[in-house]
């Protein structure tokens, strides 16, 4: 890849969001569970500082291997309800308990489809996943719309074989993200959709809105989400994920941050008092921050880019100016394992 009383930062809190008495941390990593796993270490996560986390669910294929619902959803096969029986019936017996903020992850992938291909069955299988998500009592979707296959939100390689204006594409792909949101809601009316990010990244890649989103590799984004929100009920939330946010140490960033997702942004979309009413701002932080090149010392954790002190200050500043929820990120730590319990993750952490 993502505690105290609401901030009312601003005018901005969704209404959804303010009917809870605090704010939650959710946990997001290589150690994604499957609901088997949730099931059988349900009280192992539980003594965990999360308040939840991001999971995905699998499948068998018709020769009989293993597949993933997460990672298989956004193309042309049309999954059946019958397909996510085994993982439906772990997720509703597990208890859950205190670890309650559980999101079924929803990826973009394989993303092989060109925008005005028919999308019947993507909208059926969002359809599918959040209807899951409902019966599994989780708040709702991690949708994550980072293009690990086909690049759906890239103009430039959107347009390669097919050449169109970016006003040509970005209505169709408006229309897709209405769909994509009443999929979502026809299976969980009033449902969270949880985004690692939202319009935080176009508007970096904008630099400061100097360039057109037409020439960020994830400019579509923008029309894609406007036609979300636009769909979105009055009972719904998006996440606004800030995956961005990875790296900050300081609290002045957050707050930087913060103020450009709730001001700065605005006058940039389409409907910025939905906006307003709709989007709730998150933080994420990763614990290993860049490991493969900065490395991850389990034994002397001061040599790590985030040090136990360090990461204290950054996710206590996340609290502050998130609406709701801060998600933590990790890859070589483990916060629980199939052995049980942490693995390469210093007590000083937790």
């Amino acid at each position: 890849m993502t505690l105290g009383v609401l901030l009312l930062l601003c005018t901005h809190v969704p209404a959804a969001a303010a009917q809870s008495p605090g704010k939650q941390l959710i946990e997001f990593g290589w150690d994604e569970p499957d609901p088997r796993f949730l099931r059988e270490h349900i009280a192992e996560m539980q003594a965990s500082p999360f308040d939840g986390c991001v999971f995905h669910v699998g499948y068998r294929k018709p020769d009989g291997s293993p597949g993933n619902f997460s990672w298989d959803l956004w193309g042309r096969r049309r999954f059946r309800a019958s397909d996510l029986d085994s993982a439906r019936a772990d997720l509703v017996a597990t208890r859950f308990g205190r670890f309650h903020e559980n999101f079924l992850r929803v990826n973009v992938t394989p993303g092989d489809l060109d925008w005005f291909e028919n999308h019947d069955a993507v909208m059926a299988n969002l359809e599918l996943a959040a209807r899951l998500a409902k019966q599994s009592g989780c708040p709702g979707i991690l949708f994550d719309v980072e293009q690990y296959k086909g690049k759906l939100f890239d103009y430039h390689a959107q347009t390669a074989e097919h050449p169109r204006t970016w006003d040509t594409l970005a209505v169709q792909v408006r229309k897709r993200g209405s769909e994509a949101m009443r999929a979502f809601e026809r299976g969980y009316p009033g449902l969270t959709v949880f985004m690692t990010w939202a319009y935080s990244l176009p508007v970096n890649e904008s630099i400061g809105y100097r360039k057109s989103f037409a020439d960020g590799h994830n400019g579509l984004l923008v029309p894609f989400l406007d036609g979300m929100i636009a769909a979105a009920s009055d009972s719904a939330v998006i996440v606004e994920g800030n995956e961005l946010s990875y790296p900050f140490r300081e609290p002045a960033r957050f707050a930087a941050q913060a103020d450009s997702m709730r001001r700065g942004a605005l006058r940039y979309l389409a409907d910025p008092a939905r906006y307003a009413r709709r989007v709730s701002i998150a933080f994420g932080t990763w614990l290993d921050y860049d490991w493969s090149h900065r490395g991850w010392d389990s034994h002397d954790p001061s040599k790590n880019y985030f040090s136990p002190a360090v990461f204290a200050v950054a996710v206590q500043a996340a609290f502050e100016h998130a609406d709701r929820y801060v998600w933590i990120y990790s890859e070589q730590p483990r916060w629980w394992s199939p052995s049980g319990g942490p693995r390469a993750l210093p007590a000083a952490y937790d």
